[in-house]
């Protein structure tokens, strides 16, 4: 004989169960935390390419030049439980020694007045008097300042950083010592943690599927920028810049002539500005073969981070004196 009392009891059960588990919200995080994040050093520390890691993506352009990056950067990391806005800057220097390298300095420097927390970014065992330039310029500030020794990797006697992280604890009251290798991306994970401890608890400042606040034309600029100087090597050390002229998308469309759809695509003209007629010789290259070069790898990089085809023009013009000219600067987004 089948119980049909005890069929009924355990149909209940499972309808319990079943609408339970429906009925069940993810677990997340009673308090969201957000904040700006400064990635501050002097230049050639690698702190365009920590942040790059950081985010899992290339945002600010990188090279073994010393001042690559000229400009404030916003990078947007965000997740459950937290949005990290990182903001990469141009490496603090002594020498001024034009109108540029003071705005970089200013622009690096303006930075710590709007940030939660600080990254100062050093290079391995290496300490130098700009190290010293920054930790003064940080000493200013009460914010919480995290030690980031970067290029770890490149220490093949890890022991050698006991005494390097002692000295530097004697020389300021750091919130954090985290050593990493931002480009075999080793201990960032325990940087996020350490960086999420001094974030306040705050909204989302920015949209969760934002990674910058940075326009594509701004960021087409940088991409040739760094193409050139990756192709150029010492030969245009910093007397370069480059002007978006047109910045055009053409959305998918069916051809009127072929009737074939033909995809999206954007159309840039970009001048390349620098100082003098034989620099000018040098990213044209020979027969043009460099300036080539330059299209070809910055178009694969555009077309990479826009999620689209691009269609790029590059044009070289000498401008004198830009770098050391207030007007020129300004007309040029300095």
């Amino acid at each position: 004989m089948i119980d049909m009392t005890a069929d009924s009891t355990d149909t209940t059960d499972n309808d319990d169960v079943i609408s339970a588990f429906f009925d069940k919200k993810p677990a997340t995080n009673a308090v969201f935390k957000a904040g700006f994040v400064a990635i501050v050093g002097r230049p050639n520390v690698g702190k365009s390419t920590l942040m790059n890691h950081l985010l899992g993506q290339k945002l600010s352009i990188t090279s073994r030049k010393p001042q690559t990056t000229r400009h404030r950067i916003h990078g947007i990391l965000t997740d459950e439980n937290m949005q990290i806005v990182f903001v990469d800057t141009p490496g603090i220097h002594a020498n001024e020694v034009r109108a540029i390298n003071e705005r970089m300095n200013k622009a690096a420097i303006s930075a710590l007045s709007d940030v939660d927390v600080v990254l100062f970014v050093v290079n391995g065992l290496q300490w130098r008097e700009d190290d010293l330039l920054t930790l003064e310029k940080l000493s200013a500030t009460n914010l919480p300042v995290i030690l980031v020794i970067n290029k770890t990797d490149t220490i093949k006697d890890k022991s050698e950083l006991l005494p390097v992280i002692d000295s530097f604890n004697d020389s300021f009251d750091f919130a954090d010592i985290v050593p990493v290798s931002a480009l075999r991306r080793h201990n960032l994970d325990r940087l996020q943690t350490v960086i999420a401890e001094y974030l306040p608890a705050r909204e989302a400042i920015f949209d969760a599927e934002q990674i910058t606040d940075r326009s594509e034309r701004f960021l087409a600029s940088e991409i040739i920028r760094e193409k050139i100087m990756r192709q150029s090597g010492d030969e245009v050390p910093y007397d370069l810049t480059v002007q978006i002229d047109t910045f055009k998308d053409e959305p998918a469309h069916q051809d009127p002539e072929t009737g074939k759809w033909r995809r999206a695509v954007t159309f840039i003209d970009a001048t390349i500005f620098v100082e003098r007629a034989g620099q000018k010789s040098i990213v044209i290259g020979d027969k043009g073969s460099r300036i080539k070069q330059i299209g070809i790898d910055a178009r694969k990089d555009m077309e990479l981070l826009f999620d689209r085809k691009i269609m790029l023009t590059l044009w070289v013009k000498v401008k004198r004196g830009w770098s050391d000219d207030e007007r020129a600067l300004n007309s040029l987004g300095y």
